[in-house]
């Protein structure tokens, strides 16, 4: 039987998790937690191509087990992903999210194995947060990662933390399927990625960040060099399918946030060089928080952040001159009631995007979610315009265990 690069790694990790299970007295004792889900999506147009549906449901199983040994110095996070949908075989799938050694000690801190690494401080999207893969059929809004196979030593120093990280495998992102939403017309070809390092998935990526608190100011500064996170489509031979691409770059990245009695301040900026494109984008702006309005216990935060890229290509990007303007609600009640709102507005036209997302706790272990993503786009040449009719609203009932 031949293996694809796909399949050896899974057999990997699969051989990996099940030898330190049997090897390791430490593993027999633990904490498991996690959560299972039931989700249901209803879209509100029929989509623009024959084979999707307007009702989407999955299932979501999310297990982490934890355990730390030797006072706390080590410690081990195991932690698998799985969905089953409905409709888009794309859509099911599985994952494993972190399964990573740790080791620490007073002034240093080694992560092995396979991780999932946050930078940025911005609402609209995260611009320095080049790590790990976005899993894009889990939600189009980029937040939801695949594992990351890393070393990484984080170095503790009175001037600031420096991580260092060496990443020896390559996630692909991935892509609705012929039956999801939220794809484009052309099906995008997995299987059939492409790579301009001949080393492909097994290009070893590198990247430093230097990490600093100075009174009121937090300050990041990220250096990334390995393969584009953010493919190229391309079309195939025939023209019938979009083709990843995957190339080189060297990314340099800066994020800062001020924090001032109400208000935050925030930025991200980055410069990406690449074989085909050099540019520079960032992300800045604010948001203030009135604190128990009307004598309640409700917070309100207004948000407003400006979106920049300077490649002026929609096509490349949709939020080349674009502003994001939110509200953030925080009931700050036992059931932990939150509700977030925003649109993000083209400057240039009069395409929009709406944002819904809110949480309530029910008892002990429950928890009802509900979002809503809105599309109002005419420009052919904003890459949203390939979802316009995929607004939808989601429920979502998760069980933590």
């Amino acid at each position: 039987m031949i293996l694809n690069d796909k399949d050896k790694f899974s057999v990997i990790i699969r051989f990996v998790l099940a030898a330190s299970l049997l090897m390791s007295p430490h593993l027999h004792a633990g904490e498991w937690s996690g959560y299972s889900a039931v989700e249901y999506r209803y879209f509100q147009h029929q989509s623009f191509f024959s084979e999707p549906d307007q009702h989407e449901l999955s299932t979501i199983l999310a297990p982490e087990y934890y355990h730390q040994w030797a006072d706390g110095q080590q410690s081990i996070i195991i932690a698998p992903f799985l969905r089953i949908d409905s409709d888009d075989a794309e859509r099911t799938h599985a994952d494993l999210r972190e399964a990573r050694w740790l080791i620490t000690d007073d002034d240093w801190e080694l992560q092995i194995g396979v991780g999932k690494v946050f930078w940025g401080v911005t609402e609209s999207q995260h611009l320095v947060d080049v790590i790990n893969q976005t899993d894009l059929v889990e939600n189009s809004d980029t937040e939801d990662k695949l594992g990351q196979p890393m070393i990484n030593l984080s170095l503790f120093q009175d001037w600031g933390t420096v991580d260092l990280f060496i990443l020896p495998y390559f996630r692909e992102r991935t892509f609705a399927g012929k039956e999801g939403r939220l794809r484009s017309q052309l099906v995008v070809d997995t299987d059939k990625a492409d790579y301009e390092s001949a080393a492909k998935q097994h290009h070893v990526d590198v990247a430093i960040r230097w990490s600093h608190t100075l009174g009121d100011w937090d300050i990041g500064v990220s250096h990334f060099y390995g393969t584009n996170r953010e493919p190229l489509l391309q079309l195939n031979q025939q023209g019938s399918r979009l083709i990843p691409f995957y190339e080189v770059m060297n990314q340099t990245g800066l994020d800062v946030q001020q924090t001032t009695e109400s208000w935050l301040w925030k930025l991200e900026l980055i410069r990406r060089e690449t074989s085909s494109d050099t540019f520079t984008a960032l992300t800045g702006g604010f948001e203030y928080t009135f604190y128990g309005v009307f004598d309640s216990d409700i917070d309100i935060g207004l948000i407003a952040e400006y979106l920049w890229d300077d490649r002026d290509n929609e096509l490349a990007t949709p939020f080349e001159n674009d502003l994001l303007i939110g509200t953030r609600l925080a009931w700050n009640d036992e059931p932990s009631t939150e509700l977030l709102l925003g649109v993000i507005q083209d400057l240039d036209s009069s395409d929009a995007a709406w944002n819904m997302e809110a949480s309530r706790r029910v008892g002990d272990r429950w928890k009802l979610s509900v979002e809503g993503r809105f599309f109002s786009v005419d420009t052919p040449t904003n890459a949203l315009f390939q979802v316009r009719d995929d607004d939808y609203v989601q429920l979502e009932l998760a069980r933590y265990f």
